[in-house]
């Protein structure tokens, strides 16, 4: 076995050398080695089930053979030359993505991080509309950039100290925590609707975009309710403004359909990709209309964006996923995990609610009182963890914890970490 520094010194090093807004899971946390389809293994040999994905990333498994041949076979030809020299790889995934993505959805502009894909989103918002205001919704999260942290609702995310302006945030969709108190349907989607109050009473009334998560995953796992969107772009279209759906996490077969959008039956006028179309290369992209995406005629590249092998991996990801069927496993696993998370809710009272879609499912942790139950959710995943299960968490007060495994992930995989999950909670 490979000698290697170990977890320990790792936090050593990450401490005198690393900036300190970079925190990591787990009070004794493992270090990571290798990867296998649906497993990680650790220094010492343990093999751990990943329910987590890398945050959504690896949606075809860890160190996927199918893809990672491509990728050793394109390094070893032509590994990086800038987007400005012609190659063939990166028109070629734009064109698959223009096949794949929702109504007309067409051309491309390929970046590095999902971070980036929402800023460009915005800016192709901006140049189309003339207009520079934006509105996004409670608990989102959008990146690290000024602009995308400063769309960002969620607090512990929101490290500039001097934000951009002309940015409003409309309430969430958040039915077990309703931000307005309502309750669904009889609220008939006032969260939605307040977003017109937002564009009438607190903007230009010339917005640019809204931007959206389908599906908000820091927020918790956070669920619209099924006509919302609808709601949403029939307000947006009356003022002329577009929706940018941000499918970063979402995307790529998670929820059973290509993108999470299309669970709402509503096509965005620009979306932005990232995480899963890399399957762990960094590639991401915003997409759109050619009537919008031909309005960016100003000089643009990104330097690293859709180099030769990031393009690879994304055209060899999408193979993966229809030959497959990743959507129909990630529907069909969905439905089991979810099944199973319910059965427990009901055994077990600190499981407040369980919400999802597909394979990105959340059990939101809480205390008699409804109140956030983040200690209990840490000690629990701390088990977990040492049981060989590496699940996630998120949710405003940290208290939800996220599965986003590995699309590949098979029927006794999720019986084991339901099982595992009830002991767990049985032992508590």
């Amino acid at each position: 076995m490979a000698e290697y520094i170990g977890a320990e010194k790792i936090v050593e090093k990450k401490k005198k050398f690393i900036m300190p807004c970079l925190g990591h899971f787990y009070f004794n946390p493992p270090q990571f080695v290798r990867g296998e389809m649906q497993y990680l293994f650790d220094a010492a040999g343990k093999k751990y089930l990943d329910m987590y994905a890398g945050v959504s990333v690896i949606n075809c498994g860890h160190c996927n053979p199918f893809i990672t041949e491509r990728l050793i076979a394109q390094i070893q030809t032509l590994q990086h030359v800038c987007n400005i020299y012609l190659t063939e790889n990166f028109v070629n995934l734009a064109e698959r993505l223009a096949e794949v993505t929702p109504g007309n959805l067409q051309k491309s502009f390929f970046c590095s991080t999902g971070t980036e894909a929402n800023e460009g989103a915005l800016l192709l918002a901006s140049i189309y509309t003339k207009s520079s205001e934006f509105i996004a919704l409670q608990n989102s999260l959008h990146g690290r950039t000024k602009l995308t942290m400063s769309l960002t609702g969620i607090g512990m995310w929101r490290t500039d100290p001097n934000p951009v302006g002309g940015i409003n945030f409309a309430p969430n969709p958040y039915c077990y925590r309703c931000p307005l108190g309502k309750k669904y349907p009889e609220c008939d989607l006032e969260c939605a609707n307040k977003i017109e109050s937002v564009i009438k009473n607190f903007t230009s009334g010339k917005v640019a975009a809204l931007i959206a998560e389908p599906i908000q995953g820091n927020a918790g796992i956070v669920v619209p309710p099924k006509n919302y969107f609808k709601r949403v772009k029939e307000i947006l279209e009356k003022y002329g403004a577009l929706l940018i759906s941000d499918e970063v996490q979402t995307g790529f077969a998670r929820t059973g359909k290509m993108f999470a959008i299309e669970n709402f039956d509503v096509v965005p006028d620009i979306m932005s990709v990232a995480k899963a179309l890399g399957n762990g290369q960094p590639i991401s992209a915003f997409i759109s209309t050619a009537e919008i995406a031909d309005t960016y005629t100003r000089p643009g590249a990104s330097t690293l964006g859709g180099n030769p092998v990031s393009s690879t991996a994304g055209l060899a990801v999408l193979d993966y996923i229809a030959e497959k069927d990743l959507m129909k496993n990630a529907r069909e696993r969905g439905e089991q995990l979810k099944t199973g998370l319910k059965n427990l809710q009901k055994k077990y009272p600190i499981i407040g609610d369980v919400r999802g879609i597909g394979l990105m499912l959340g059990a939101e942790f809480v205390n008699a009182d409804k109140s956030p139950a983040p200690q209990a959710l840490d000690k629990v995943l701390e088990k977990l963890k040492d049981m060989g299960f590496i699940i996630g968490k998120g949710g405003v007060g940290r208290n939800v914890m996220a599965f986003q495994p590995p699309l590949v992930i098979t029927e006794k995989n999720v019986d084991d970490v339901l099982n595992a999950l009830d002991l767990v909670l049985g032992s508590c």
